[in-house]
């Protein structure tokens, strides 16, 4: 473990909450709002079951919509707090806060959020952390600006002081930096003594480079869920394969080959000829339950199975997100985590 007193969690544990931010029609979902806002309230009902939901809301308006819709699904209201907050998107993944604890005392990570290198503005969706914070949401906690590009979905920690990243992600955000150079900044920032690199692995749609949440996940210190594709035909059959080779050649901290969980690949999703990113990888860890990405197609049951073998303690619950890879996200993209104690 890193020597500081601070220390990264792993998503599996113990939450204080969900964060999420409501779709509306001045964000990039009002082609598909409709269908978008059918899955943010599958979403809530589902990470209520289990715990709080903080949704932020663009507008009174907004607010009054998006708690109308949960009330008519039966969503306890005392489970649900709204934030009022101004953002140009609704990917709180990587934009929200990456929060480091210790003790009973947090750190909120404000890494630069840049539109995944310049690709989309993102004015808004850059202060997103310290509008929360002004808004009271966070408690003991502390915000920290970091003048530098990184996005929660680039990044995945086994909570012991082990990060997994790509390589494809960082270098196009950092081009004139070494590998090296940024294991150490990414050690320093997040309290992490080993930095894994992928350096294969992409999905057809994806504007983030090649984030690892969609990639390849810790279930545990000790094991890794990851995104395959079994049809040779497929054009990402060989980079899938070459980053499961990969993943089978890192080792743990006891120097033991990671315990290797492959998720199925679906068929391909076209709209109007452009491929879609659909991967199971993107599923979300809550308290006592595994969110998973449903896509409509026959390997959700498959995906189902894998992930139930590398969480057997949790329930696995399908969530349907067809509608969010138009956008070409899925579900973990949509989130943020906030650990145990660290909202009001």
């Amino acid at each position: 473990m890193p020597s500081s007193m601070y220390r990264l969690p792993a998503e599996w544990e113990p939450q204080s909450a969900i964060l999420i931010a409501w779709p509306h029609a001045g964000t990039d979902w009002a082609e598909h709002l409709v269908e978008v806002e059918r899955t943010y309230v599958a979403l809530a009902a589902a990470v209520t079951r289990f715990e709080r939901l903080v949704v932020c809301v663009a507008s009174p308006q907004l607010r009054d919509r998006a708690r109308g819709m949960l009330a008519d699904k039966g969503i306890d209201e005392a489970l649900v707090r709204f934030v009022a907050a101004e953002y140009d998107d609704t990917w709180l993944r990587d934009t929200g806060p990456i929060t480091l604890r210790s003790d009973d005392d947090y750190r909120l990570l404000d890494f630069r959020f840049t539109g995944w290198g310049g690709k989309f503005e993102a004015s808004r969706d850059d202060a997103l952390v310290e509008h929360l914070e002004s808004a009271g949401l966070f408690r003991r906690a502390q915000r920290e600006s970091i003048a530098f590009a990184l996005e929660g979905g680039a990044i995945d920690t086994d909570g012991e002081g082990t990060l997994l990243t790509t390589w494809a992600c960082l270098n196009q955000r950092h081009p004139q930096s070494s590998r090296e150079e940024l294991s150490a900044r990414l050690a320093t920032w997040l309290a992490q003594d080993r930095v894994l690199w992928l350096d294969h692995g992409f999905l057809d749609g994806d504007d983030t480079d090649a984030h690892v949440d969609t990639l390849a996940r810790f279930a545990s210190p000790t094991s890794i869920v990851y995104q395959g594709c079994d049809d040779p035909s497929d054009t990402h059959y060989p980079h899938l394969r070459a980053m499961g080779e990969e993943l089978a050649a890192l080792r743990t901290r006891e120097g033991r080959p990671y315990r290797l969980h492959e998720l199925p690949w679906a068929r391909p999703i076209l709209d109007e000829g452009r491929r879609l990113a659909a991967s199971y990888a993107n599923f979300l860890i809550i308290n006592g339950a595994v969110l998973m990405p449903a896509y409509g197609d026959d390997a959700d049951a498959r995906a189902q199975a894998v992930l139930q073998h590398a969480f057997p303690d949790r329930e696995i619950v399908p969530v349907p997100c067809r509608s969010l890879i138009w956008q070409n996200g899925s579900l973990h993209c949509i989130t943020m985590q906030l650990p145990e104690g660290v909202i009001r």
